[in-house]
């Protein structure tokens, strides 16, 4: 049978350290040594964490537990894999929008043979 739970938008910080194994003293100290981790807080004060947060946090688990990175050294790891994240999201914006400026080109050629069939014709 499909698992067919409904995927949350947050996760408490409990939630957070069941699923990934990281207890909460872990994950609050990890926040105050890598700056990309700063899940936001609803109004009450506490922590909700995005997918996106918890895929960090898996990232920094697995360099510090599975490839026995330092602090610091998973701390270069972690910028530099968020900096070729970058990198790829503006190029491929950057692929989108000269396709999207191709597409246009050529509507506004077919706009402009229409202008001018239709000048001919009324001519």
């Amino acid at each position: 049978m499909k698992d067919l739970a409904i995927k949350k938008l947050y996760y408490s910080i409990s939630e957070v350290s069941g699923m990934t194994g990281v207890k909460p003293y872990v994950l609050r100290y990890w926040e105050s040594e890598f700056l990309e981790l700063r899940p936001a807080k609803n109004r009450a004060g506490k922590r909700i964490y995005k997918h996106s947060d918890i895929e960090l946090i898996e990232l920094i688990k697995k360099l510090l537990y599975t490839e026995r990175f330092t602090i610091e050294g998973a701390k270069r790891q972690v910028q530099d894999s968020r900096h070729v994240t970058a990198h790829i999201e503006i190029e491929s914006d950057g692929k989108r929008r000269e396709r999207l400026i191709r597409e246009l080109k050529q509507e506004l050629r077919v706009i402009l043979e229409l202008l001018e069939n239709d000048k001919q014709s009324t001519a």
